[in-house]
């Protein structure tokens, strides 16, 4: 089935999926995805005016405002690829940030079609990320359920030691997790206020959750034909 114009957002926290889900969606039905935090490095890459003042932002450790994002991502829609649609990945991530996105896009004759909010239980997702190990040599990410090395503590491709980052130890991902859920509380309900909401499980393999998605879309597709 051919799934006409759409611009979607995925919501769901560190681990759902959502970076998968979205290339997947794109792979799929043609979809582009926007990944705020693949626009970000790529606007610090080339030296624009807004990549220096976020990248100045971060080194001194602070968060980018959401002027500064919600600008980039203007800039991206305002493109002629993103004219039969897109899938926000990492972006809007506040209530302040959606709300922001709805007047650039009214501002442009358009609006958000669906939002699908990734849903997983906090113990899978710690798992998830907990699991992880990153060769220090090449970046070769194993999981020690999912994709273990054959050897243990050695990275399959080059032999380097595998390490577990910062961000995947199990204090650390609770704590990014709290602050997902204040952070969205308010994001969630709004779209579901708009009528734009639909939770999707992400429980499970990646195929599973994909066939669900696929669903939600195809449905989606129907309903607006």
């Amino acid at each position: 089935m051919v799934i006409p114009v759409m611009r979607l957002i995925l919501l769901g926290p560190p681990g759902a999926g959502k970076g998968t889900q979205a290339r997947m969606i794109h792979e799929s039905y043609g979809i582009p995805q926007i990944s705020t935090g693949d626009i970000l490095r790529e606007e610090v890459a080339q030296q624009t005016s807004l990549g220096n003042y976020a990248k100045s932002m971060m080194e001194r450790g602070a968060l980018v405002p959401d002027e500064v994002i919600i600008e980039i991502v203007r800039r991206r829609l305002q493109r002629p690829e993103y004219a039969q649609g897109y899938v926000l990945d990492g972006f809007p991530r506040t209530l302040v940030q959606a709300k922001a996105l709805d007047r650039v896009l009214e501002a442009a004759g358009s609006a958000i079609d669906l939002v699908l909010s990734l849903q997983v239980d906090e113990e899978e997702l710690v798992e998830r990320l907990a699991g992880r190990r990153v060769c220090e040599r090449c970046g070769e990410v194993f999981h020690l359920r999912f994709h273990p090395p054959r050897s243990e503590g050695k990275c399959d491709r080059c032999g380097g030691q595998l390490l577990q980052r910062e961000d995947d130890r199990e204090e650390t991902i609770r704590r990014r997790l709290q602050v997902y859920r204040e952070e969205t509380a308010s994001l969630v309900g709004y779209y579901r206020r708009e009528g734009k909401l639909e939770e999707v499980s992400a429980a499970g393999d990646i195929a599973s959750v994909r066939e669900r998605i696929d669903q939600v879309l195809k449905g989606r597709s129907r309903a607006r034909r």
